[in-house]
């Protein structure tokens, strides 16, 4: 019998050397571009702070008339010990009185108060130090059976929304949009409908902003394991 050919597994073609090039340009560029933009964002932030803030030194201690020449992140260090001493003296009586005053002026100003409320209601909902934050992240079907989204669970929801609904026990949860998750909806969700997951907020907010590029890594869970439940409040 004549003996078959041996047939030999096809290699796939060698990468030429433009197609080599181009993967390690775009390997290359990958690791470089966050680390110079990084770098270039807090430079630029320092040299704007830097820019308002030494103009207004007396010129007696200004760094150009005593040096000769101007210090690099001085500003950012007078506006940081000048933010921390305002923070001080607003946590006394006289600063809160004080700062009680100003308000009152500015809420009489139109315009005026509505420009500040709103900056005060931002800087307080990003530097709250307050344990006002999510409790965890979860899952919830949105928009329709079926489909999956993640959420940030808020807190219970009280008052008159679960007594008009008929539903006792709802949850605040906050559904983020991508890649901007600084806004969504609020929906109130009844806590059986909530699926809590193991990753933390910040893994679940990266997975947001990157469109489910950037995946949390994978915890492993005991077989068996019943999934934890939503922590109520105050627990």
């Amino acid at each position: 019998m004549a003996k078959r050919p041996i047939r030999r597994a096809m290699r796939p073609p060698r990468p030429t050397l433009i197609q080599r090039l181009r993967g390690d340009f775009l390997t290359g560029l990958v690791v470089v571009l966050p680390m110079f933009l990084t770098i270039y964002l807090v430079w630029a932030t320092i040299g704007f702070i830097d820019d308002k803030v030494v103009p207004l030194i007396p010129a007696g201690y200004n760094p150009e008339n005593v040096f000769g020449r101007n210090i690099f992140g001085l500003g950012l260090i007078v506006f940081l010990v000048f933010t921390t001493l305002v923070g001080a003296l607003a946590k006394g009586i006289i600063g809160r009185q004080v700062l009680h005053f100003g308000e009152r002026i500015v809420e009489r100003m139109p315009i005026v108060r509505s420009i500040y409320n709103g900056l005060k209601q931002i800087a307080e909902t990003i530097f709250s130090q307050t344990n006002t934050s999510f409790q965890q992240a979860c899952l919830i079907e949105y928009p329709r059976k079926g489909l999956w989204a993640i959420a940030f669970v808020s807190t219970e929801t009280r008052g008159e929304i679960p007594v008009k609904t008929g539903e006792p026990d709802l949850i605040s949860v906050f559904l983020p949009t991508t890649p901007n998750p600084t806004s969504g909806f609020l929906l109130l969700v009844p806590r059986r409908d909530i699926v809590p997951l193991d990753m933390t907020i910040e893994e679940a907010a990266k997975l947001v902003i990157s469109a489910g590029l950037v995946s949390p890594p994978e915890r492993p869970q005991a077989a068996g394991t019943a999934p934890p439940k939503v922590a109520k409040a105050g627990a």
